[in-house]
């Protein structure tokens, strides 16, 4: 009787101890599954390639070797029979002489200052990929100074006059003239106050009421750069929504500052920041259900890419780059993303620094269609100097709490509200109702579009490799064969005397006072460097050379490279320890 008591009771303690551990696991089941659902539905929401996954890519980043080619393999590592590399050297050689002589003193100058200005060594290193670096930097001489501007021409020290497409980034929106004009006005409406700082000219309060009209918001406050007024921006965020979170879309440019650019170019990982898919429905559901979403941030450029970096010629290896714009399909897009924002409070923010006023005269806002929460502006808005600027509404812009003194979200700047920028803005949008410049917006998508497709059907019927892509005034060259030199075109379009960023191809900025015949000049020049690059033997292309078999290659010689391994057909030279 008493063992089987024993027993029994031990049966029961092992029971309880079962039901318990059952009970543990169930608990524990409900509180991880709601969580790891929610992190499944945050990855889904994240865009397959590198841009989609920061860590990965900063990661990837570190890990990919240094080398470069040698003079041999430079030329036909596509594998090219010797008469095309021959081509190519030659074509290679003569491009380096021609560019040379049009503009010895402009070189020279660089040259002199590029061991002394960080920001020319960058870009210096980063026009071309890195395995063909040192013979292009060795022979491809670009200059980096200019002399005057006028129309839509620059000129350098040595007089060469070109078509600029670089548009100074953004800036140039009505023409340098336009800007030279705003800036020499400003200079003479505030010179008696000259640099008085951290008190207002008069002139502010034009801007401010201007401002509020044209964004719909109710305050405004003043930077000193677009990345300075983006950052202001997402802390307001933080600070009224007491969310961490901000959510970046794919590719996106939001200025230099770590949490929006999480991935490649930020030392340190941003742990707050959430990358997620452009147009794509899996994000809505993310910012439906989670609760740390403070702001979600918009750059409409990302129209005419969408889920992509802004493209360079530094990272075209082949030519699987692209680029199209749907009005309607990112209408929609940023309506839906409009009203789970609206539902869920989360502040929605326009970066319009770059789109501001180039879509039309009420930024991008007004093109598609939809209010945002807090609008970022800059680049023209400061009639030729630099600017940054928020808009909000009200309860987002207070920067303190009347019930709590000490909770504070401080901003300030020595040079925001500076008296000559404040009054070359109120140039710039004073201009803005001039028939003259209202003239430039008539029609705007219409006049683009036609001059793409015109330039579109010219290089299509001389059977050249090249298209363009654009939104608006802001255009991005596309190519159709599978080659590993895209990148040379950038080389010959200056040698038509046609003025590029230090991305190259990757995008062209219009400013809106291109005529017909200016268009038409360039037009030109951009179908006879085409012409001149495939006489050259650049576009040369072999049986089975495809975009994926030039990514695979540039893969094995990588690792190739990381681990020290012999590979014959690489033929790269190794860099030298």
């Amino acid at each position: 009787m008493a063992v089987d008591r024993l027993d029994g009771l031990k049966k029961s303690d092992e029971m309880s101890t079962n039901l318990a551990l059952y009970s543990l696991a169930a608990a524990v089941a409900a509180g991880t599954l709601p969580t790891l659902k929610l992190r499944l539905e945050l990855s889904r929401a994240k865009h397959p390639s590198l841009a989609g996954h920061s860590n990965l890519s900063r990661r990837i980043a570190r890990w990919v070797p240094y080398y470069d080619y040698g003079e041999e393999h430079f030329f036909r590592c596509d594998g090219a029979p010797e008469p095309i590399a021959a081509q190519r050297r030659a074509g290679f050689m003569r491009l380096g002489e021609r560019l040379r002589e049009c503009s010895p003193r402009t070189l020279a100058l660089g040259e002199s200052a590029v061991n002394a200005i960080s920001d020319m060594q960058f870009t210096s290193a980063y026009r071309v990929p890195f395995q063909f670096r040192r013979l292009v930097r060795e022979h491809l001489k670009t200059g980096a100074f200019v002399q005057s501007s006028s129309g839509v021409t620059l000129t350098d020290p040595d007089g060469k006059v070109s078509y600029d497409l670089a548009g100074s980034y953004g800036v140039n929106l009505f023409g340098y003239d336009f800007y030279k004009d705003c800036m020499r006005r400003a200079g003479e409406r505030v010179h008696e106050l000259g640099p008085v700082l951290g008190l207002y000219h008069p002139v502010i309060l034009a801007n401010v009421e201007r401002l509020k009209t044209i964004s719909g918001l109710d305050e405004v406050s003043f930077h000193m750069s677009g990345t300075e007024a983006v950052m202001q921006a997402v802390r307001l965020a933080r600070y009224h929504t007491g969310r961490p979170y901000l959510v970046r879309f794919c590719g996106a440019y939001h200025g230099w500052w770590g949490d929006v650019q999480p991935g490649v170019g930020n030392p340190l990982p941003a742990h707050e920041t959430y990358t997620l898919k452009d147009m794509d429905e899996a994000t809505l559901r993310v910012l439906r259900k989670r609760r740390d979403i403070a702001c979600v941030l918009v750059n409409p450029l990302q129209a005419l890419h969408p889920n992509a970096g802004a493209p360079g010629d530094g990272t075209l290896i082949d030519s699987s780059r692209s680029a199209g714009f749907d009005r309607a399909a990112y209408t929609d897009w940023l309506q839906r993303l409009r009203a789970v924002c609206s539902e869920r409070g989360i502040v929605l923010i326009f970066d319009e620094v770059f789109t501001g006023f180039r879509l039309a005269p009420g930024g991008a806002q007004d093109y598609f269609g939809i209010r945002a929460d807090l609008v970022t502006y800059g680049k023209s808005l400061g009639g030729g100097l630099p600017v940054g600027v928020v808009c909000g509404r009200k309860d987002l812009m207070k920067r303190f709490r009347d019930d709590r003194p000490t909770d504070i979200c401080f901003a300030r700047g020595t040079f925001n509200s500076h008296p000559y920028v404040m009054a070359a803005m109120d140039e710039f949008l004073t201009a803005l109702d001039k028939p003259e410049i209202r003239e430039l917006y008539r029609d705007l998508d219409q006049v683009w579009n036609a001059r793409a497709e015109r330039l579109n059907r010219r290089l299509n019927e001389l059977d050249l490799p090249v298209r363009v892509a654009d939104l608006s005034s802001v255009w991005t060259v596309l190519y159709t064969r599978p080659s590993r030199y895209n990148w040379m075109f950038q080389y010959y379009l200056r040698a038509r005397e046609l003025t590029l960023s230090w991305v190259g191809t990757g995008r062209f900025i219009f400013s809106l006072n291109y005529t017909e015949a200016d268009f038409e000049a360039v037009a030109e020049r951009f179908v006879a460097a085409a012409a001149d690059m495939q006489q050259d033997g650049w576009w040369w292309s072999g049986d089975g050379l495809t975009n994926k078999s030039i990514r695979r290659q540039v893969l094995r010689e990588m690792i190739a490279r990381r681990f020290g391994l012999r590979q014959a057909d690489a033929g790269f030279r190794q860099e030298q320890s």
